[in-house]
Formats: C-alpha cells, structure tokens, sequence
C-alpha cells in the first residue's frame, strides 16, 4: 500500500488538516509532535495533487500516454565560467554564492584576486606597536630558502612552503610580529649552464665568444625573465612573504656582504690560497663541492652515458698490468679502475712487512710508455697485504689517498689533464689532446701490444658524478681559495650542544654532528663568470715570476683602493700591478650569509636587530650540510650569535610508489599542475620542452602513464598545501599519491558547500553577537560541539607549537566532519523547528563554528578560509580586515564541558548502532527505534534527544524511549550500545525474514569453509617449525575473529527465527 492510498484526512468545510492529538498508546502528542505531523501531511497533500495533475495530463494526450518511453537521459548540468570582476590589488568582488557560476566548488574561482589585494594591503610586512618596536605577543620569523632563480617549482618548494606559511599564518594571527623574508639565489652553476646551453643551441657560441661582461650581462637578462616567472608561481602557492623585503643573492646589498665576508675572513687567515685536489666537472669546467658530488653505485662492469661521448663508457671493472723492474725480469702486478691514470703515477707503494716485496724496497720500476722511473715506496697506510697482489699504483695529482700518500713520501705531483679533460702533454705527444676515457681503451690496447696487460674482472664501486651536469667527476690539482673548517666547526657543534639551536628530528641532528666532526676544509672558488668574483688581487711584482699558489702575494679588499693600500704597505718601495681573481664564489658562501646579509649585514640596520637571529629555519632535511650548517658557521664566525633558533627538517617528496622523483622517470611533479590540473597528453608535451635525450623522453612518457594515467585533476593550492602538511610525520620520505591530495580537494568542496548552506540557514537578516561566548541557552549538542571546538583548538596549538603538522591538520579535518555531518545536520530541525530561544542559540553556535574553524583551518588553507570568512557577517567586536590578521581560536575553558560532551557521545552511539540496524536488514524508511535503559541519566539523556536522534538517521521518523525490555513490542532485534542502553529496530512486518535468513546461511557457510581451511594448516604437523612466530600469532588472532564472526551470525540467525514465530 503506497502513502498515497493513507492520505491524512481534511475537514470538509475549512480544508483543514485533521490530526489526531493523541498516540497509538492513548498518550497525548506534544505541541512540537503535532506540528511535525501537520508539516509532513501537508507535504503528501501536495504530493498526491501534483500525482493527479499528471495523471489527468496523461489521459488527455490520448494514446501517446500509454506507450512506454524511454525516460531521457539527463544531460549534465553547463556551469557557466567564472568572471572575476576584481580589479587587480583591490579587495575581491565577492559574486553573490546563488550565482550559476558558483554553484559548485572550483578552486580556480575561489583563490583569486586574493593575494595580490593581501600584498597591497600591506598584511604580510611586520606589525610593530606605536613606538616602533615588537609586540608584546612576541616575535616569530623565517628565513625562506631561495629558490634558484632560473629554476622551475617542483613539489619539494611546494612542501617547504606549505609548511614554512602555515607556521608564519598561526604566528601571525596569535598576534605576534612576523617576518617571512622571501628572495631568490643567483645559482652560479645551474645559471651559468643553462645559459652556455642556450646561446650554443640558438647562436653556436660560446662564453669565450661573447667574453665575460657579455656573457654576464647576458646570464642577466636571463635572470630577469625567470625570476619573474617563478615569482608568480611562488604567489600562486600563497606564501605570505614581505615581498618589501625581498633579496637576490647577487644584488648590491649581497654583494657588500659577500665582499666584507670574504675580507674579514682573508685577514684573520681563516681563508687561504692551497694547490689541492679539487672535484673538477669537465663538462662544467669548474669544481664543485663535495657536496654536489652524487656517487652512482655498480655491481660491475656497467657502461654509462658521459657528457661529450657518443658511445658510452665502461666503468665497474678492476684492471690489472705489470710494471718492469728495472734491473731484473720481474714484473710488479697491480690493478686499477683508472687505466688512464698511470700517465701521473710516481710511485708504486708496498707494505713494509709484506715478505714478498722486501728484495725489491729501494727499487725501481718502468713506466711502459713515459722515460720515467718509478720507486718502489713502502708504505703500511697505503696498503693492505691481503688485498690484490699486495702492491698499489701511487697517483698523487689524480687520487685524494694517492695525494696524502704523495705528501708523506715527497713525490711527485703530475697533472695528466686539460680543464677540458684531454690528457696533456705530460702524457707524451703520442697522447696528448685525447680524450681521458678515449685513452682507457688505447691504454690497455697498447698494454696488450706489450705484453704487460694481466687481465680485468668486474669490481663494486661509486662512481663519483656532477649532480649538475651528470659527468665523471675527475679529482685535479688546482690553486684554490679555501675557508679553514675546524675551528668554525667546533663553534657550531657547541652551540647545538648547548641548546642555542634546536635540530628537528632527531635523526638530522645526528647527521649534523657526524658531518662536522668530520668536516674538511671547504673550497670556494669556482672557475665561472657567473656569481660573485673573489674580492682578491694578486701583486704582480715587476721583474719575478711569482708562485700564483703563494698566499703572501694576494691581498683582498672591499674595494681597489683598499687592495691598493694593503698591497702598498705590504711591499713597500716595490713596483707592481694588482690582478685580481677571475674566479667566483662558491654560491654556498653567498647563501651561507642568507639569515644576516637579509636583515642589512654588515650595517647595524634596525631589521638586524629586530629579527637576528631568526626564530627558525625550515628546509629538507638533504640540505643540511649545503647549506644550514654553513649558514651557522658563517653566522656565529661573523656575527657572534646563531642565525637561527631552532631547525626543522622535513621529509624529501617521492612518488606514490617511494621512487625518487626524477624527469627521466616522468614522475616529477609540478605544482603548477596540481593546482590547475593537466592532461596526460600535455604532461608528455611538457618532456620535451627540457633538455631529456629522446630514448629518455620515451622512458618517461612511460613513467608518466603509470603514475598518471588519467593526468592530474584539479586539486586547487589549499588541498595541496592541507595534503603535504598532512604528509608531513617527521619521517624521512612522503610517498606522494596525488588522489589523496584530490581527496582534499573534496574535503574543501565540503568546507564550501556547508559555509553556503549555513549562510542561508542563519539568513540575510542575522547579526551576530558583539563578543563571542554561551548564553545558557544551548542545548546538548551545542554543548557537545563547542565543547569538541575548545578542545580542537587546545590540540591544534599545541601541535603547531611542537610542529606535528599530522596531528595538527587530522584534528581540524575531524573537526569539520563533526560540524558539517553532525551540528549542521542535527541544527536544522533546531534551527526550523524550535522555539525562537532555541532557534537563536543554533544560529548562534553556528556561527562560532563556522568563524572559528575557517580561522582554524586558515594557515594550511588561506584562500578558500578567506572567501567564506569574508562572506560571514560580522561582529561589532570584529577589528581584522581579513582573516590573514584575524585572532587564531584558542582553548576556551567555559565551553569545556566534558558531561554534556558524554551525554551527546551517548546520543551519537545509539545513532551508530541505530543505523547498523537499519541497514543489516534493509530498512530505508519508516523504521521503529527502541532505545531501553533504566540507567536514570542515559534515559534522560535519550528521552530528552529524541528529536536530535531522528534528525540524524533519515530512515526513520521517531523514535521510542522505554526503561525495560518488556516494554519492547516483540519482532524485534537489538544491538547493545554499552552496558546500560539498548538499541531495537523493529523487525517484523518490515523485511523478508526468510530472505534475510537465507542471506546470513550463505554468509555463515562460507566463514565456516574459511575457518576449517584455517585449522587445517593450523593442526598440519610441521606448521609449527615452518610457520614464524609472527605468523603463527597472527594466524590465531585471525581464527579467533573468524570464530567470534561464526557465533554472532548463528545468533542472528536464531534471532530472525524467534521473529517467525
């Protein structure tokens, strides 16, 4: 029987709806009763009407209404786009929430025109009081790591900001004076690479074609166009920099800086002039730091891709010849993974015990190609008896051990190599202008023509390469400028120790200590035009041919005229000319002043000491020897004081499946795209704008179809930003799976969609109260819920305060959930249905909800927590102009209220356990609820919540509260809440017992199968000796559930038997 044959009857003569005031056990109905019930038939009358509209619609078309048509296939709905009308640097034109165009929730729409009205406003420089000085909330500043300015943003900058922003945002809106000092770095090698590229591929020229203040004024016009790019993509993150204070590593201010760094640092003798080995990049034509050195390990004989060669080269292979010993027919076999390197051996080394070579101690052997003699040396450091034959080739200009060995043996240092990696002609002529690994082969084919060569076996090695330009990195012998480590070391160990900087995880502190009780001396020059040239003059004396190596000819100086002095009084009465230094800096020294060079250094500016030292740096964790640990060794050496207080480390962002991200891959990630989405074919068109050999294009399209085979959907910046600091756990790597970062974008649908719904359920007309706090006047889940918004609150200050992004983000994520699925849900028949006391308290706390938790949510999600909160009327209290400088919630103690908290907990467990019912047997309207406990509080608690339980569970219409079991009809089942309350849904007359009978046998047949397989390789014989103890605990934790599952679904089926009697 349909609700249309059981219409509510209506009094003839006013047309009145008649309703019975008085229930089916004779009770009568509450006025709130009456009136639901007069609502709801008046909703069937309407029903039946428009029913017989079309009934009587169809019977006039004849025919034509009998005929079955297929019902049309509804088209999806055309959202029109989205017109910002804003003008660029004023605040949003906020566009009515009924319009078409924001119907739904896009990303796009909503983060606009925002950012650049909080630039102009001025809302990210820092608040100082009246006088000038720091607020007494206190003082939280960041130094933002600089981005290469040439560079692309890849999800690791999006990481790094997404967590260095939300700190600055919660410090902010605490009150504090915060400062979020953006810049950029000038990159010297990346620059300088990228541009000898360009102008090679577009022109066939060199640097050397142009000469150096071209080039330079060329690497600058470069820099021009790419920082502003990567400018508006750092925007499009919405970091809230002080774009006022922006700096660039190479620009004036810097470059003081750089210069006085460098002078005080020559005259105190911590920077000094050596000839040692250095890593030299052929293909870059400089050397690079240990620190871009990446070592690629192999198993064996492997053959890699080398700048420069069209075949690929062998590596992974020991090979082993014989040198003649001069005087007699012996031979003396060692082996090498450097074949080409024997052109700069001077000694070959044996242990002073080792018994096999002691007749040959103060001999000589013969180089196979060079008039050269080589000494036997003994030497008990160098070798190891036990290892190949016990003898080892010494090459002291080409090898770090070989060179230590060199010096403890005065031999001779012989370089093989042009900067351009071509072996010299120390080599012979015969040699000289081939290419190194060109002269690998040609050396053991003409080792073979001798008679000399042994034989070659595969061998395990690392491989050192540019992290740069990804060539074998060639130890050479070069002059260089070097900062003396030790001492600046033991400074910066003691200030960590001490507790002056804090360095977070753990793990990264380790690190930090294990690397600089084992620093060495760093090397800063690099032989680039790019960057900042060595302040450093060499005195050419007229007359001598002084040693360049020779610290006592050079003189630095912030100026010529400096250098001119010093270099006067230094050789007084002597004619000579200054040269100064071709090389630059290392572009580590340069970002190694970042916290001090920043605020004004070397001036005593008022940003200087203001905001140094820094409250925190904040960076990944692979960085920390690059760059934090020089920022402080500089920091303490120059300023007397940390840069920084505190340091965290986050983790390194890899693929969904923990793989490096990488181009060749095609798993990158550009957070460009994430914010905006992309298709799969135009990520494949975006491989072939970089310099990718084509095999590699082909490998990662491959790549790319794996991870993204639908491309990237839109996810908007705020679900990217809430995603990685939700990925943020302190561990060492995020595993970014981009659906979860689309479930974000879900979730801000939600925060949307609510804020809208909300607005309209407090109306046009609401004002809301001048100051924020309880009137007495909530009801239970008003209590409940601004009791669980203290206590989010309270969770989320003191994760942001300890930096435990995770917890910090799930608490405000859970506490959405509750406001949207719970309090707005449970608040509508509040809000429409009852009295206006109580009407005006839910609009009340709806809106400290919605405020509170858009503030909540602000520094993770900035742009769609200010589109809603500026949509919010309000208070007269209210003094911040945009949520970017509202007050942050705190924990309130009046609305912690931990027994109305249980009471309403109560009341969300019997809806639980009310639902699983429901939906066990099927029931999706006008099912009976039975709540039982004679436990005095849980039945006032579920009596007077009735209402609230029916709001929440739409199968359902009331709901009936008893004390015992007996007053429950019978049909019915029951599920237990706790030990005090009891659930009933009634059974009988609402499903198909049998079917329902026969649906649980089929189930409990097949756990049964399940649990006789369990026991039968339980009760096997040698399970016990073949099973570990891990999965025998778990095998019996599994069978106990499957018997626990066994008993409950005989128990329903005996109770559905009971129901048929």
């Amino acid at each position: 029987m349909s609700d249309l044959d059981n219409l509510p009857p209506v009094d003839p003569v006013t047309g009145e709806i008649i309703i019975n005031p008085l229930k089916e056990d004779g009770s009568e109905k509450t006025p709130k009763e009456i009136e639901k019930e007069r609502k709801k038939a008046e909703k069937l009358l309407k029903f039946a009407a428009k029913k017989a509209k079309q009934k009587a619609s169809a019977a006039a078309n004849g025919s034509e209404s009998k005929k079955s048509k297929k019902p049309k296939k509804k088209e999806p709905e055309v959202i029109p786009d989205f017109v910002d009308k804003t003008v660029p640097g004023e605040k949003k034109v906020l566009v009515s929430l009924d319009d078409p165009a924001l119907k739904a929730y896009n990303p796009a729409n909503v983060e606009s025109s925002w950012y650049d009205w909080w630039v102009k406003s001025g809302v990210f420089e820092p608040e100082f009081t009246e006088d000038g000085k720091v607020k007494p909330e206190g003082l939280f500043t960041i130094p933002a790591p600089p981005p290469n300015v040439t560079g692309a943003l890849h999800i690791g900058h999006a990481l790094t900001i997404a967590i260095q922003d939300s700190l600055i945002r919660y410090n902010r809106m605490k009150g504090k004076t915060v400062l979020f000092l953006p810049g950029f770095d000038h990159a010297g090698i990346a620059t300088q690479s990228v541009v000898e590229k360009q102008i090679w591929a577009k022109e066939k020229k060199t640097r050397h074609d142009y000469g150096r203040t071209a080039f330079v004024d060329k690497v600058w016009e470069w820099k021009e166009e790419y920082h502003s790019r990567i400018k508006n993509q750092i925007k499009k993150l919405g970091a809230s920099y002080d774009w006022t204070r922006e700096a660039f590593t190479l620009d004036p201010q810097r470059y003081d800086a750089v210069v006085e760094a460098f002078v005080r640092l020559h005259d105190d003798g911590t920077i000094y002039r050596a000839s040692r080995l250095v890593n030299w990049s052929v293909k870059l034509n400089t050397a690079i730091s240990n620190l871009e050195v990446e070592n690629k390990d192999v198993k064996g004989r492997t053959l890699l891709s080398v700048p420069n060669y069209d075949e690929k080269v062998e590596f992974g292979v020991l090979t082993s010849f014989a040198y003649p010993v001069i005087g007699s027919d012996e031979k003396l076999i060692i082996a090498t993974t450097r074949p080409e390197t024997l052109f700069g051996d001077t000694g070959v080394a044996v242990h002073p015990d080792d018994a096999r070579y002691t007749h040959l101690h103060g001999k000589f052997v013969q180089h196979p190609f060079l008039p050269r003699k080589i000494p036997i040396i003994q030497d008990a450091e160098a070798v190891d008896m036990e290892f190949g034959t016990g003898a080892v080739k010494i090459t002291p200009a080409h090898d770090q051990n070989d060179y230590n060995t060199g010096k403890r043996h005065n031999l001779e240092f012989i370089n093989i190599l042009t900067d351009d990696g071509l072996l010299n002609e120390n080599c012979g002529p015969e040699w000289a202008g081939m290419k190194r690994f060109d002269a690998r082969k040609k050396v053991i084919e003409e080792l073979k023509q001798k008679g000399l060569y042994i034989g070659q076996e595969d061998n395990e090695m690392s491989i050192p390469t540019c992290s740069r330009s990804g060539d074998i990195i060639e130890p050479l012998l070069k002059p260089q400028w070097w900062v003396a480590q030790k001492d600046m070391a033991g400074d910066a160990i003691k200030a960590v120790r001490d507790g002056k900087i804090t360095i977070t995880p753990k793990s990264s502190e380790a690190e930090y200590f294990r690397w600089l009780e084992n620093i060495q001396d760093w090397c800063i020059s690099r032989q680039l035009w790019w960057g900042h040239r060595c302040p450093v003059y060499f005195v050419k004396i007229e007359g001598e041919d002084n040693d360049r190596n020779d610290g006592h000819y050079w003189v630095a100086g912030r100026n010529i005229e400096e250098a001119q002095a010093k270099a006067d009084a230094k050789f007084a009465g002597i004619k000579f000319e200054l040269e100064q230094d071709e090389d630059v800096l290392d572009t580590w020294f340069s970002s190694g002043l970042w916290p001090f060079s920043t605020l004004g250094w070397p001036k005593e500016t008022k940003d200087l000491k203001d905001f140094y030292p820094f409250s925190m740096l904040e960076t990944g964790w692979d960085i920390l020897f690059f760059w934090v640990s020089r920022m402080i060794l500089l920091g303490l050496k120059l300023t007397g004081e940390v840069p920084f207080k505190e340091v965290f480390c986050h983790s390194l962002v890899r693929d969904a499946q923990g793989r490096k991200m990488s181009k060749s891959l095609g798993n990158v990630v550009d957070p460009l795209d994430v914010i905006s989405g992309i298709k799969l074919e135009d990520l494949h068109a975006k491989l072939l704008q970089g310099n990718l050999d084509p095999r590699e294009v082909e490998k990662a399209k491959i790549g790319q179809k794996e991870s993204y085979p639908n491309g990237i959907p839109q996810c908007g910046t705020d679900a990217m930003r809430f995603a990685l600091c939700a990925y943020t756990t302190g561990g060492r790597d995020i595993n970014l799976d981009i659906l979860r970062v689309e479930g974000y974008r879900k979730f801000c649908n939600k925060i949307y969609q609510a804020t809208k719904f909300a607005l309209m359920r407090l109306g046009d007309d609401y004002v809301p109260a001048a100051t924020e706090g309880l009137t007495g006047n909530e009801s239970l889940v008003e209590k409940w819920i601004l009791h669980k918004l203290t206590e989010t609150a309270k969770i989320v200050n003191e994760s942001l305060d300890k930096r435990d992004f995770l917890t910090s983000t799930s608490a405000i994520y859970e506490f959405w959930y509750l406001v949207c699925d719970v309090y707005i849900e449970n608040s509508k028949y509040l809000i429409q249905e009852g009295s206006a006391t109580e009407q005006k308290s839910a609009k009340d706390t709806l809106y400290i909800l919605l405020d509170n938790a858009l503030k909540m949510i602000h520094p993770f999600m900035p742009f769609i927590s200010e589109e809603m909160w500026q949509r919010l009327p309000k208070r007269s209290s209210e003094k911040a102009v945009t949520i970017v400088k509202a007050s942050y919630p705190v924990y309130k103690k009046e609305y912690d209220n931990t027994e109305a908290a249980n009471a309403y907990e109560l009341v969300l467990n019997i809806t639980k356990e009310a639902r699983s019912l429901l939906a066990e047997y099927g029931i999706i309207k006008n099912g009976k609820i039975f709540v039982e406990s004679n436990h005095d509080s849980s039945f006032e608690t579920a009596a007077s919540q009735k209402d609230s339980i029916v709001s929440l569970i739409k199968a359902i219409d009331e709901v009936t509260v008893v004390r015992t079991a007996g007053e429950i009809p019978e049909g019915c089942v029951l599920k237990s809440v706790n030990p005090e309350v009891n659930v009933h849904l009634l059974v009988k007359g609402h499903v198909d017992i049998d079917a329902e009978i026969a649906k649980v046998q089929k189930k409990l047949e097949k756990v049964t199968k399940s649990k006789a397989g369990m026991e039968k390789t339980m009760n096997s014989k040698d399970y016990e000796s073949k099973a570990n103890a891990e999965a025998q605990a778990a095998n019996k934790v599994k069978l106990e559930n499957t018997v626990a599952e066994i008993e409950g679904l005989e128990a329903t089926i005996e109770n559905l038997k009971r129901l048929k009697l």
